[in-house]
Order: C-alpha cells, then structure tokens, then sequence
C-alpha cells in the first residue's frame, strides 16, 4: 500500500511528500465530463457506482497519492431539508433560503444514514475498488461555510446578507451554524464507519471574517465538529484566503492545516507551529502556465514546506481549463521531490504565489 498520505498525517518520516489534488476528479478530465455528459450533477453524486468511478479516475491517470470522495459540501444542508438545485451555468442554489430565526427553526436533523447514505455507499465501493492502492479521505464542509450559501442562496463572492445578518444578531447565526454542525458531526462519523481514513473540513469562505468575528462566530462549532472525529483519524483543516486568521488556526485540534497559496507554507509553519503538517499550496493557475513555470514554482512550494511534514497541493481546487498534462506534470514532479532546484539568484526577484 502507498501509505505516504497517511503517514505524513501521523507525523512520521516518509521517504518524500505526498500529492494529491483539491478538486482532482473534476471537469478539466476528459473521462470525468464523458461520465457527467449523461448525467446530472446531483445524479452523479448519488450514484454510488458511477461517483466511485469518476473518485478513481485521478488515481488512474495522475498517479496522486490520495483518493477523495466524490461528493459536494452542499449536501448536508439538503439533507437537512434546503432544498439544494444546480441551474446550468448558475451553479448551486437554494431557492428556499434561510434568513430569520423561524428559517432555522423549520431545519431538520436528519438520519444521516437515510439522506446521505448514497455517499457511504461511495465510499464502501472505493476501500473495495482501491485494495490499498492508497488512502480514501472523506470531506465536508464547515458550518460557515455551508451558511454561507444557505443563508445567501446560492453562489456569491461576498455573501452580504449572512455577513449583515452575523452583524445584526449574531446569536441567530451561532445558532444556525450549530444545526449545521449537528448533521455534520453524524456525516462525517458516517463517512468513517464506511471506510474514510482522514477527513477534510472545507472553511472556503471563512476568510471573510476578521480574527475576532471567526472566532466568536465560526470557531465554537469547527472546534465541536474537529472534537467529534474518532481518534486516530487525521484531520484537515483547509481554510481560503485566512492568511489573517493564523494565530487563531493553531490553537485547533488538526493534525494538518492546508492553507491557499496567499501565504508561503515557511511563514505559516512559523505561525501555526503547533500543526504538525501543513498541506498545499500551489496557485492552481500556475497549471495554467508553461510546465517549466509548474516545476519552478512547484520547486518553491516543495522548499517552502521542507522544515516538517508536508503534503503537497494546490491552495485551491484544480481549475476546469488546466491541461490533463499540466496536472501529470506537478505530480510527476511532485513525487520527483522537486529535481530541479529553485534556481538561484535568477529566481531570486520572484514573487511568492
């Protein structure tokens, strides 16, 4: 078994860092669009067979070090009874959002095993499908994160109405994130019970708080939620655009903090010195780039995460335009430890990503 992952998360030595991909089984995959072609989103992500088989593909043609379920965070808020949609072209929506305290209250805690058993389902058919290939990690979102869009409606890039709202009464908010943290508690356990050997919580959105707010508002039910997992699961903290938010990431029970490519992984180990790992974090628009820009700035991150355990990966989920090739190449180069060292001085004027 490749267990360079799982390793990496138990803070031992391991002879290189692994590599996987945020967002790995996605739309920049020939095979993944032929397999959504005939399906809708939604349909896919219940399919247990067919979400299986679209997790698998990055392990067949990229070669990374770690599967991940597919799934996506908004579910949980679904099962809950927000209605969730997916309009062509618009993204998830919620065309019955939650804006007032009777919204919260009409929520339901769900059996997960009902609602969402389509993903455990997933999941069993991977441990089979893989055989210790490599390890499976299992994923949600956080509760500030999942309001965010249940609260906006749908897809934003400042969500004002839950920021007003967390300004206005606040306690409302706390609440809701509570519900949100209830299912997921029961979600993940579910996801471990099916064979999920580490777990990443997404705080995509959680950037959007100052350090005071995000830690009277965001951090009571992510710490409830981090608190919950079994013991000897590895858990992820991915966090986005949070470079603001460090000192107060490094006082939670993770084992690994993965952070976007804002911030250099040397400056967040010194901050967060109390993570033993951190994860990322490459701009995924560098794949976008000439593979000799890949490699050089893939040098640079695998330098930047050398003084401890360190998982490599992007800062944000692979873009749906990277070439299949670009993506082959950062994890051959990866996995290659970065042959090529960061040249020096030529590099030197370069901006960190």
């Amino acid at each position: 078994m490749n267990d360079l992952f799982l390793r990496v998360c138990r803070g031992e030595a391991v002879e290189r860092p692994p590599v996987w991909l945020m967002r790995q089984a996605g739309r920049y995959l020939p095979e993944y669009r032929a397999i959504r072609s005939g399906v809708s989103f939604l349909e896919l992500c219940k399919s247990s067979e067919l979400a299986a088989k679209v997790s698998l593909q990055p392990i067949d043609i990229l070669g990374v070090d770690a599967a991940i379920v597919f799934a996506d965070i908004l579910i949980v808020p679904d099962a809950m009874g927000v209605e969730l949609r997916f309009e062509k072209g618009d993204g998830p929506s919620f065309p019955t959002p939650i804006r007032n305290r009777d919204d919260i209250a009409r929520l339901r805690h769900p059996d997960v095993e009902a609602t969402l058993g389509y993903v455990f389902s997933t999941l069993r058919v991977l441990r089979a499908e893989l055989d210790g290939r490599v390890p499976l990690i299992g994923f949600a979102g956080s509760p500030w994160t999942l309001a965010a869009y249940v609260v906006e409606g749908g897809v934003s890039t400042a969500f004002p109405r839950l920021l007003a709202w967390s300004y206005e009464d606040p306690s409302a908010v706390v609440t809701l994130l509570e519900r949100l943290a209830d299912t997921t508690i029961d979600y993940l356990r579910g996801q471990v019970e099916a064979g999920a050997q580490a777990l990443q919580i997404f705080d995509t959105w959680g950037g959007l708080l100052s350090a005071e707010r995000w830690r009277s508002l965001a951090l009571p039910s992510m710490q409830r939620i981090l608190e919950s997992i079994p013991a000897g699961v590895p858990r992820i903290l991915y966090l986005r655009n949070g470079g603001h938010l460090l000192e107060v990431l490094a006082d939670l029970p993770v084992e690994v903090l993965s952070v976007d490519w804002r911030v250099p992984l040397d400056e967040v180990r010194r901050s967060c010195s109390s993570v033993p790992v951190l994860q990322g974090n490459l701009d995924p628009c560098t794949l976008l780039a000439p593979i000799e820009v890949i490699e050089r700035e893939t040098a640079r991150v695998l330098e930047q995460g050398s003084g401890g355990g360190h998982i490599v990966n992007l800062g944000h989920g692979i873009l749906p335009q990277t070439p299949v090739e670009h993506a082959k190449a950062f994890v051959r180069f990866a996995q290659g430890g970065g042959s090529r060292l960061v040249a020096k001085p030529a590099d030197a004027a370069l901006p960190n990503h």
